[in-house]
This record gives structure tokens, C-alpha cells and sequence, in this order.
């Protein structure tokens, strides 16, 4: 294919954070094929205390930054930031407009409704923030946000079933806007057991319950912390790995108390399949999520997980048969995770059953290719109703 005739895309994210949009854009950029794709990533840079993934990951994807693309909102440079959008938009004059996470969505859509080009915009929801996040009036604000957002949208992508079901009751788009995509992810290869707890210097024959992800409200690692706690009454002799980093990483470390020995707080690591080579079992202690990629990495390798049922975690984690799921209690969170601590015939047949579920059903390739026939698709739109509009191409 002659690269003037390939399909242009734009992707536009706030910040390639260690987290889940990130790695599905970078997954995509370096699966989409360059014959037919020409695909360009447009970001801000990562707040200090966040892990930047690409760095994490060596990755050598070429980024264009995007003064004041970043995490916080300021008025005056959001101004700024979608003039400059506008004119990229208009100098690489792309046929898709692909936007992630809140902010990048806004300003991306705004840009190119107002940059003119007819593009199609493509808006991504890893979750959304309907919950957990915000005061009742600035929930109100997101949701009218969202809607009028909508109306400048060709699709609306979502990772999971139930993320869809939740934007829909609050009348955020239409059905026939939805197209659901759930992630892909290429976990790197996983070490033993024994290489595993000796590279993070944790005892060989203890139990290990591992928490990955950032240290932020939404995640409740207090809630993490008050599972541990509970834990370790009934089995003294666990230990529990907090890998990730964020805001709230000063309070966990004050949380845990004298029981310090038994906690490992390792901040982001790269090597995070070592994490989970060494867990008996991955906690995630949410009150909201999208489709978390820790409990698909983990499930790929072969750790069966105790997770709050929120957001589309149920569609990742099959509750008894793949990992087990509960309300936010962290008394009910303690008893589960107790329950494969204390029965390892479950938990090894549990994190088996994982292991095959998520390596089916969350690969890269899959990903790339759902994508790629999107974009296929809105492209093939949009020329045929140039066609019947009878203006040149």
C-alpha cells in the first residue's frame, strides 16, 4: 500500500501514566501495521510520583508532546493546549481522531470539531467516573460534559459490557455509538516461584498477597491495608507486596503501623511478572474500576485473584471459577482471601483456570485487530457518504 493512501490516526491521551490506557496505546502502536496505518501519538508528560510507562518499558514509540496535555486542568492552558491541537490536526490532517482518559477527550473531540477536516472521532472509556471520583455537583458536571461530548463523537469504545451498561443509564450516547473492546496485554515471561521471591527478597514458604496499581483514593488502598491487617490475625505469617506509587503512598506507609515487617512497599517496577510469580494471591480493593489490566496480568500468570465486583472486574475475574469476587467490605475482602491462603488445591486450580481464561481472551493481536477493523470501518463510512454527498475526496 502506498503510504499517502494509508489511514490516518491520530491518538491523543493526557499522560502515558503506568495504568491501563497507557499500555493499550502502547500495545497498539507497535501492533498496528505501519503499511496501512499511519498512527501518531500525541501526549502530555507524567506528574511527578507517577510511573512513566513508557520509560518503564523502554519503549522507543515516537511521542509528540502536548504543552499542558497533562493531569490537571487549568483553564488558560487548556486554552492553549486545544489551539495547538487544532493546528496538528490540521497540519497531519488525520482521518481518525482517537481519544483516551477524561481530559484528552474533551479537548481532542473539541479540536477536531473545531479544526474542520472531517475526521472521525473515536473517544475510548477505560472506566469513567460516574463513581468514586467526584462531589455530587461535579458528577453532575462530568455527565453533561459527556453527553454534549457524544454529539461529537462517530464511536464511543468501551472495555468492557458493563462500563457501556453504566454510561448508557446515565445518557451518555446512544446504543449504536458502543462498540466494546476489552484490552489486550502481553505480560513478559514470568519466573519461577523461588527466582521470583529472591529477586524481591521475600521468604520462601510464606503466604504473599500482592496489591498492583496506583496508590490513589479511587484503588482505597486504606481498604487494602485494613484487609492485611485482618489477614495477617488469622494467618500471622503472611506477607503482602504494594507495587505502584501514587499520592496516597505517604499514608499507606503510616497506615501499616508496627505490622511494617510484613509489608514490602516496592513502588513501580518494570519486572512487574515477578510481582505476581511470587503472589499466592492479587487483592484489588476498588470502589470503582473498568476492566483493571493487574487482575488479567495476574490471571495470565496463574494467580488467581480477590477483587471488589465493580465496574467490568467481573468480566475478567469469573467469580469461582477463575478467582473469587465481593462487595467493598474489607471484612468479606479478608475472609476470601484468607479462604485461598488457607487452601492452596483452590487457589492453584482457580489461578490455572485464569491463566487459560485471560490468555484466550486479552491478547494484543486481538486487540490490534478489533482496532484495526474500527478504523477500517469508519474510513470506509466516511467514503462512501463523501461519495453520496458528490464533493471530491
Amino acid at each position: 500500500m502506498k503510504p499517502d493512501s494509508r489511514i490516518r490516526v491520530m491518538e491523543i491521551i493526557a499522560r502515558m501514566n503506568v495504568g491501563g490506557p497507557a499500555t493499550q496505546v502502547l500495545g497498539l502502536s507497535e501492533g498496528l501495521n505501519p503499511d496501512e496505518f499511519d498512527h501518531r501519538l500525541y501526549t502530555g508528560y507524567v506528574d511527578g510520583g507517577e510511573g512513566d510507562h513508557l520509560r518503564l518499558r523502554g519503549s522507543t514509540v515516537r511521542v509528540h508532546r502536548v504543552p499542558g496535555l497533562g493531569r490537571s486542568v487549568r483553564p488558560a492552558d487548556d486554552v492553549r493546549t486545544l489551539i495547538h491541537l487544532i493546528a496538528r490536526i490540521r497540519e497531519f490532517r488525520p482521518h481518525i481522531v482517537h481519544t483516551r482518559t477524561a481530559k484528552a477527550g474533551a479537548l481532542g473531540r473539541t479540536a477536531a470539531r473545531l479544526a474542520g477536516t472531517g475526521a472521525a472521532r473515536i473517544h475510548v472509556f477505560h472506566g469513567h467516573l460516574l463513581h468514586g471520583y467526584f462531589s455530587p455537583p461535579k458528577r453532575h458536571l462530568y455527565v453533561q460534559s459527556e453527553r454534549l461530548l457524544a454529539t461529537m463523537s462517530d464511536r464511543l469504545v468501551t472495555v468492557g459490557s458493563r462500563v457501556r451498561e453504566d454510561l448508557l443509564a446515565a445518557r451518555i450516547g446512544r446504543p449504536e455509538q458502543y462498540v466494546v473492546i476489552p484490552p489486550g496485554v502481553r505480560l513478559g515471561g514470568v519466573p519461577d516461584r523461588r527466582t521470583a521471591r529472591a529477586a524481591l527478597g521475600l521468604p520462601m514458604d510464606a503466604p504473599v498477597v500482592a496489591y498492583v496499581g496506583r496508590l490513589t483514593q479511587v484503588k482505597r488502598p486504606d481498604r487494602f491495608v485494613e484487609v492485611a491487617h485482618s489477614v495477617l490475625r488469622s494467618v500471622p505469617g503472611c506477607h503482602f507486596v504494594v507495587c505502584g506509587g501514587g499520592e496516597l503512598s505517604p499514608e499507606v506507609e503510616r497506615s501499616i503501623g508496627p505490622a511494617h515487617r510484613s509489608f514490602h512497599l516496592m513502588g513501580w517496577r518494570r519486572d512487574v511478572e515477578t510481582v505476581y510469580a511470587a503472589a499466592d494471591v492479587v487483592l484489588l480493593t476498588s470502589d470503582n474500576e473498568g476492566m483493571p489490566l493487574t487482575l488479567i496480568e495476574a490471571g495470565m500468570a496463574g494467580v488467581p485473584a480477590v477483587a471488589t465486583r465493580v465496574g467490568s472486574v467481573a468480566e475478567v475475574v469469573r467469580d469461582g471459577h477463575t478467582g473469587l469476587l465481593t462487595g467493598p467490605d474489607a471484612g468479606e475482602l479478608a475472609a476470601q482471601t484468607i479462604r485461598l491462603l488457607c487452601d492452596p488445591l483452590l487457589a492453584r486450580q482457580l489461578g490455572d483456570a485464569a491463566r487459560r481464561w485471560t490468555t484466550a481472551s486479552f491478547g494484543v493481536e486481538r486487540l490490534v485487530s478489533d482496532t484495526e477493523t474500527l478504523y477500517r470501518s469508519l474510513c470506509e463510512a466516511r467514503r462512501s457518504r463523501t461519495v453520496l454527498e458528490g464533493t471530491p475526496r
